[in-house]
């Protein structure tokens, strides 16, 4: 059940939209971000809030004289007038432009990258008509697009297009706070579980049904032959990695926890090293994987770790992807019981809680809501030679050279004095020194001392969402 069209969260981005279109300049925007993000919504919204006359079109991945022909019908409904009959797409802005002469006018050219393929050196068309309409022109043009990489490509020096946005947004998905407002039914608990496996995209997000259970909302669209989701993960990867080799093997490796380089070119049985790393490097650059290195040896290539961002695509291939033809036979909650249900409450949901943890003190940290605030946050590499291991705690801050070392435990018990000084003796063993010792707890504390206390950050799972 898809939710109403309502417009939830992104509430920082809206302001800095309706900033820009507000202004008295004449300006040029670019946002950019991946598939399903919200992108379109976004500008959509936020055109609702102007008075000012818009034109959206959303380019065709056809010929210049289809989106031509598309573009001219909706110059001409917008401004009354009889058909028109551009002859290049240069003409059909140059146009609009004039047009806005006299009074102001948006103009948003959605997916980008389609009209960009089929006409030569368009970007240098918008440059020029953006330089020469500066002082004659109160056409405010948003390029939006899906192609991160292509998109990107735009702020490049040697793009002409190089200085010419006054605004360039780079829209990410959700973060878990944002994300719970499309399914803040559910009990704070769930809404970890939910968040674990569609993340922070607001399309996926749409069709979580609150009247249904976290294991029904899961099979129904992700974990199913029929699931809205099924194929949506293949669809996204397709356009982007087509003529990449080795994708899916790499994020097979990833969604099986192997982070670093050397064990992902074990795993994936990537030909070599460089192949390897064009492939991490192209799914950074679409959004999907990240590359974390912990924050007390940010320089080292060896301890670099690289995840995948996107839990859908992180759920889809740690239980979907390699069982599909399990998929095809099972029935779904069989399926589930069998492949998904185990591994997803004791492994899955607690590593996504780690994230939404550091999410929640990021959160907090930019709003200065945090007595202990920090310049760092990330993972902390040790080197234990005493006990002859190494490792890295997921979650420490780090503010003037001061350190706070952080627990999150997704579990049904209580954390309790010794569960607790368990924890802190252990990262004193690797010599990590820290000023405080922070907990995040599905469950709760049972009673702790006051004094101990006093030396503790504890957080509540409710505290995420206050």
């Amino acid at each position: 059940m898809i939710k109403e069209e309502l417009f939830l969260g992104r509430k920082g981005q809206s302001e800095l939209i309706e900033k820009f279109l507000n202004s008295d300049k004449n300006n040029a925007a670019l946002v950019y971000g991946r598939r399903r993000v919200g992108k379109t919504e976004l500008i959509k919204h936020c055109l609702k809030k102007t008075e000012t006359i818009s034109i959206y079109y959303e380019c065709k991945e056809t010929s210049e004289l289809n989106n031509i022909e598309s573009i001219s019908e909706i110059i001409a409904e917008t401004f009354g007038l009889p058909p028109l009959a551009f002859d290049s797409f240069e003409s059909s802005l140059t146009f609009l432009y004039k047009q806005a002469s006299e009074k102001n006018l948006i103009v948003v050219i959605d997916e980008y990258p389609y009209i960009r393929k089929v006409i030569k050196g368009l970007d240098s068309i918008i440059q020029s008509l953006i330089d020469n309409n500066k002082s004659k022109s109160k056409l405010k043009l948003i390029l939006c697009g899906s192609y991160v990489e292509t998109m990107k490509s735009l702020l490049s020096e040697e793009n002409p297009l190089f200085g010419r946005f006054d605004l360039v947004m780079n829209l990410k998905a959700m973060d878990y706070y944002d994300s719970a407002l499309f399914y803040k039914n559910f009990k704070d608990e769930d809404k970890i579980r939910i968040y674990s496996v569609f993340g922070g995209i607001p399309y996926y997000n749409r069709f979580i049904d609150s009247s249904k259970s976290v294991k029904q909302n899961i099979i129904d669209l992700i974990a199913s032959p029929d699931g809205r989701f099924a194929n949506e993960v293949q669809m996204y990867l397709k356009s982007e990695i087509s003529k990449m080799t080795n994708a899916y093997e790499v994020f097979e490796a990833l969604a099986k926890g192997y982070i670093r380089f050397s064990d992902i070119l074990s795993q994936s049985k990537v030909t070599s090293s460089p192949t390897l790393a064009d492939v991490l490097d192209k799914l950074i650059k679409m959004d999907v994987v990240v590359k974390e290195s912990p924050i007390n040896d940010e320089n080292n290539k060896k301890k670099t770790g690289y995840y995948v961002s996107d839990q859908l695509t992180l759920f889809y291939f740690k239980y979907i992807f390699r069982n599909l033809s399990r998929i095809a036979v099972m029935e779904p909650d069989a399926f589930f019981d069998k492949f998904i249900s185990k591994d997803f409450e004791e492994h899955y949901v607690p590593k996504a809680f780690e994230q939404i943890c550091k999410q929640f003190l990021i959160k907090k940290n930019r709003s200065g809501e945090l007595v202990d605030s920090f310049e760092k946050i990330g993972k902390y590499y040790y080197d234990d030679s005493e006990n002859h291991k190494n490792g890295e705690f997921d979650i420490v801050t780090e503010n003037d050279n001061s350190y706070i070392f952080y627990e999150a435990k997704f579990r049904e018990c209580k954390l309790d004095k010794n569960l607790i000084l368990n924890e802190i003796q252990q990262v004193n063993s690797t010599g990590l020194v820290c000023s405080k010792y922070g907990f995040f707890s599905k469950s709760g504390y049972k009673k702790i001392d006051k004094d101990f206390k006093s030396q503790l950050i504890l957080y509540t799972i409710n505290d995420l969402f206050v």
